[in-house]
This record gives C-alpha cells, sequence and structure tokens, in this order.
C-alpha cells in the first residue's frame, strides 16, 4: 500500500464527508429556487447537526442497550460503504477490498440497524417506519445484486473501482447492457437514499442519535451519486501516477459530476410527487426487472446462453 493511495484515500474521506455536510441544505435551496420560492440557507441542517451533537439523546423508560448502539453501528457501516466507492482518482488504498455484494451488505445492515432501533423504542410510529425501511431495501437488494452479476459479466470484476477503470479505459462503442443497468441502479438509489419518501427512519431518536441518524441518510445519499458517477461517468477519473496536476483536474471532474447528479435529483423531486410504498416496490420492482434484462442480453452476446 503507497502513500499516494493512502493519501488519495484520506482525501475522499473528507470529500465525501464535506459533501455529506453539504448536499442536503443544497437540495433543499435547489428545490426552493426550482420552486420559486427563496429557500433555506445550504448549511442549516449542518448547523443542526452540529447543535444536536451536543444533546444528550432522551430514550425510553423500556429501551436496551439496542437504541444506543444502533445509531454508532448504522453510521460506521455506511461510512465504510462510503469508503468503498469510486472517487477522483483510481487505485485508493482501500479499493482492492471494494465490492458491491459488499457494499450492499453494508447498507442493509445499517438499514438493520436503523429498523432495531426503532423497534426497540416500542411504539406505533417506530414499528410502522422500521417495517417499511426494511421492505423498501428487501426489493432493492435483489435489483442491485443482479447490477453486480451484469457488472460482473460486462468488466470480469465486481469491485467498482474496478468497474470504473475498465470501463474509462474500454472503446467506445455500444452497450445496451449498460442502458439496462443504468435505469437499474438509479431506481436502487432512489428506493435507498430515501429522497422519494416522506418518513423519518427512527421517530423516537433524540439529541446525538438523531444527529447521527440524520447524518447517515446524506452519507448514504453522496455514496450512491458517487458510485453512479464512478460507474457510468468515469472519464476525467485520474490515476494515482498523475500527480498532482493531473489529481487537481480530475477532483475538479467529480465535484462537477456530483453537482450535476446533485441538480437532476432536485428537478426530479420537484417533479415527482412522494411515493407511496406500493409505487416504491414497482420502481424497485422494474430495477429489478431492468438488470434481469441486462444480464440475460450480457450472457447472450457473450454466447453463454
Amino acid at each position: 500500500m503507497s502513500l499516494p493511495a493512502i493519501l488519495a484515500q484520506l482525501l475522499h474521506l473528507l470529500l465525501l464527508l464535506g459533501a455529506a455536510l453539504l448536499l442536503p441544505g443544497l437540495l433543499r435551496f435547489c428545490r426552493a429556487r426550482l420552486e420559486g420560492r427563496q429557500g433555506p440557507d445550504p448549511w442549516q441542517p449542518a448547523r443542526d447537526w452540529m447543535r444536536l451533537l451536543r444533546k444528550q439523546p432522551v430514550l425510553a423508560a423500556h429501551a436496551s442497550l439496542v437504541s444506543s448502539v444502533a445509531p454508532y453501528i448504522g453510521f460506521a457501516a455506511v461510512l465504510a460503504a462510503a469508503l468503498m466507492v469510486p472517487g477522483f482518482v483510481h487505485g485508493m488504498a482501500l479499493a482492492p477490498m471494494g465490492d458491491l455484494v459488499l457494499l450492499a451488505g453494508l447498507l442493509l445492515l445499517a438499514r438493520g440497524a436503523g429498523a432495531l432501533a426503532a423497534l426497540d423504542a416500542g411504539t406505533a410510529p417506530s414499528g410502522r417506519a422500521a417495517a417499511r425501511a426494511m421492505r423498501r431495501d428487501g426489493f432493492a437488494l435483489p435489483a442491485l445484486l443482479l447490477v453486480a452479476m451484469g457488472f460482473a459479466v460486462l468488466t470480469g470484476t465486481t469491485s467498482p473501482d474496478g468497474i470504473g477503470a475498465a470501463l474509462q479505459e474500454a472503446e467506445p462503442g455500444p452497450r445496451l447492457a449498460l442502458a439496462l443497468l443504468l435505469p437499474a441502479i438509479l431506481a436502487v438509489a432512489l428506493a435507498g437514499s430515501g429522497r422519494l419518501v416522506d418518513e423519518d427512519p427512527v421517530p423516537e431518536a433524540s439529541g446525538r442519535h438523531r444527529a447521527l441518524w440524520e447524518m447517515q441518510e446524506a452519507l448514504r445519499l453522496v455514496l450512491w451519486m458517487a458510485l453512479l458517477a464512478g460507474l457510468f461517468l468515469p472519464f476525467g477519473t485520474a490515476w494515482l501516477r498523475d500527480g498532482l496536476g493531473g489529481w487537481l483536474l480530475a477532483l475538479l471532474f467529480w465535484c462537477a459530476k456530483l453537482a450535476l447528479l446533485a441538480l437532476a435529483l432536485a428537478v426530479a423531486e420537484v417533479n415527482l410527487a412522494r411515493l407511496r410504498d406500493s409505487r416504491l416496490a414497482e420502481l424497485t420492482g422494474a430495477a429489478a426487472l431492468l438488470a434481469l434484462l441486462g444480464v440475460a442480453w450480457l450472457f447472450l452476446s457473450a454466447g453463454v446462453a
């Protein structure tokens, strides 16, 4: 493990955390402007989290250790998953450990921690929130695994960094499989980020626990955007050997891609109403079908089927 790889990984971590602090407020601001309103300060969510982190959480009298530990486990799982997504440079320190299947497992672990914390509160709203969250991920996970299978057939690896590097160096040509995998993972990202549903993952959380749950959701959103940029917009990504100049140019490309995806998400939120659970199930079901068609096309084109 070289020093440039470690430095790139640390810089990637700082960029992800900085984007997670800014992105929720920026999305609210952009959405308000698109709707003709002035909108709140983009830094308001970050200030709210800093204020909540200084407060002690209030737990129910019958709450167990789960309520105290789950916020930290959930945030750590999402942070670990975020470190494995592609960044502005190929070959970061944790890139060999990255895997789409492992990433799906970490996201499911974080969602499970939130569901357990909600159930531990013992109230009806918390129980309904836990059921909705697990049902949504239960539909989205098969679609994500099918997308991983499609990329494995297409590039020979399920490593997000390896997939991005292979597609960046591949010769341009018609890629019907990618055209099918893109809407599939877009649907999974929209369902997994929770931007199209109006719900509180852990309604009874307060204090620093509330801040951790909200920061986890913001980091999850940045994770999905970075993953989409790394898999489907790999152009402009630097290599470790490119030096400082190449890194700075790649960093500008990476920020521009995330800003473009954030603007597209803000437009989608304005034009799409909040979805009911049945609609989300249809969305993730369609994602699984598209991913399955993409995998089938890859097998047929390779002469396997």
